[in-house]
């Protein structure tokens, strides 16, 4: 029966479940995954389909503190995968936000200082000082240099590969899959002075193909947006992540993490 819902459907209810188990059981055992959180846009008061208000926002880190939840930087947790870093405990969460909005720097920022909790950015970078929406170079250095945030890649421009490959042919989506790829491994690397190893796909959409020209590009792990725990041993380019927001189905997340913050 679910086979036959549209695919976005699909997610979400793949995301409700997941969420529902992260809030009822959420000391997750190593083998039972991690919670990787995925943000966009923040506002003090109005919420939207990729808008997490400020004081939603601040419950689901406080809900997550009470419950056992360590907020760990998320190229921490994947080096401990690989074992090239401290190995994780099942315990831990990782906080993400995509495309590099403004209201990251205004909003997020400051929470994160006064909790100290690390932080990774997804960023495409043909939008940063560029876009009035978009956060600049400036503010993503400062981000940076403050130790609380990482930055990787969300390809250069945030294309829907599935469009972009409808109307190429083979080579040249290929070259344009490459360009979008290593380009925003080069801009990134160059304007912030830091390594570039890790890629949120735009929109989720990941195949075999794009993985292939994401290990070309010389990244070592790939983020999707499927809703899932991510696991120690999946496939390295499609890793799952959970989006989170005030509507569905970040609005399951949001509304069950007030109700548990008010009983407190």
């Amino acid at each position: 029966m679910t086979a036959a819902l549209p695919t976005a459907t699909r997610h979400k209810v793949a995301s409700c479940v997941v969420l529902l188990l992260l809030l009822f059981a959420p000391l997750r055992a190593l083998g039972e995954g991690i919670p990787i959180l995925a943000y966009h846009r923040f506002d003090p008061a109005r919420a939207g389909p990729t808008t997490t208000t400020v004081p939603v926002f601040e419950r689901q880190l406080d809900w997550l503190a009470a419950h056992g939840y360590t907020i760990v930087r998320l190229r921490d947790l994947f080096e401990g995968w690989q074992g090239r870093g401290p190995a994780v405990s099942g315990r831990e969460a990782v906080l993400t936000v995509d495309d590099g909005h403004e209201s990251v720097y205004t909003y997020l920022y400051p929470i994160i200082r006064q909790r100290h909790l690390p932080v990774t950015l997804f960023i495409y970078p043909s939008a940063i000082s560029n876009a009035p929406y978009a956060l600049t170079w400036e503010q993503l250095a400062e981000m940076e240099n403050s130790g609380l945030v990482d930055i990787q890649s969300h390809t250069f421009w945030h294309p829907d590969f599935h469009k972009e490959r409808a109307h190429r042919t083979p080579q040249d989506y290929r070259a344009f899959v490459d360009t979008q790829l290593s380009r925003s491994r080069a801009v990134l690397e160059k304007r912030l002075g830091q390594p570039v190893e890790m890629l949120a796909w735009p929109y989720g959409i990941v195949d075999p193909e794009l993985e292939a020209a994401a290990a070309r590009a010389g990244y070592i792990a790939g983020f999707a947006f499927s809703g899932g725990l991510a696991r120690p041993g999946a496939d390295a380019f499609a890793i799952p992540r959970i989006p989170v927001a005030n509507q569905m189905p970040g609005s399951l997340f949001a509304g069950l993490l007030t109700e548990a913050t008010s009983e407190k």
